[in-house]
């Protein structure tokens, strides 16, 4: 079967316009490092619903080729993650746990509008945000964890995280070139601000 001929959607992404995320207050670091495995437990959760979120694009926009392509990539790379991630954990003598419910992405989801003029624009964003935030908080991860192991895989999930949100974003200006994409994204990052900032801290990834 022959390959489609799509350009990379990130090629030359210019994203220095949109308004940035607010940091991480360094509570959460300290929460997360306190009790890791409650971290990585729901880090695994959050890669496995992340490639699932990508095929359910697949499923809603089968007639979007640049989107299918994308997403296609990026359920196998986070499903991936999910491997590598239960790998370490188990490896370090942790135990896997049964997926909760995320209060982040519930609330973030809450933000996509039902219209269908606008419904793919949205969605697109939401991930951009929720991977962006992803990279941030990875970061800080990578910067704290002593165990050399992790440090080298949160550093690498920090990389991929950063491209993802790049994706997002360059899908979102390409597939939805009539609407203000930049504007949304920037309206939806303060919102996600303020959700952020009402969350309570605890040892997950949001």
């Amino acid at each position: 079967m022959a390959e489609l001929d799509i350009p990379p959607i990130t090629a030359d992404l210019d994203v220095s316009m949109l308004t940035p995320l607010a940091a991480t207050p360094s509570a959460w670091v300290t929460c997360v490092l306190n009790n890791f495995e409650a971290f990585m437990q729901d880090h695994a959760s959050a890669e496995k619903k992340a490639s699932g979120m990508a095929l359910s694009m697949i499923s809603h926009y089968p007639d979007q080729p640049e989107l299918v392509s994308a997403m296609v990539d990026l359920a196998v790379e986070e499903l991936n993650h999910y491997k590598e991630v239960m790998r370490l954990l188990m490896s370090k003598g942790m135990t896997p746990a049964a997926d909760l419910k995320d209060p982040y992405i519930t609330q973030l989801n809450k933000l996509v509008r039902k219209d269908s003029a606008v419904f793919l624009l949205d969605r697109l964003l939401i991930g951009a945000i929720v991977e962006r935030r992803g990279a941030e908080r990875f970061g800080l991860v990578a910067a704290h964890v002593k165990d050399p192991e992790l440090q080298k895989f949160y550093q690498a999930i920090t990389k991929s995280e950063a491209r993802h949100w790049h994706l997002f974003v360059g899908l979102a200006r390409q597939l939805c070139s009539h609407l203000p994409v930049d504007e949304r994204c920037c309206e939806l990052a303060k919102l996600e601000n303020a959700i952020v900032a009402e969350l309570p801290i605890r040892p997950a990834l949001h």
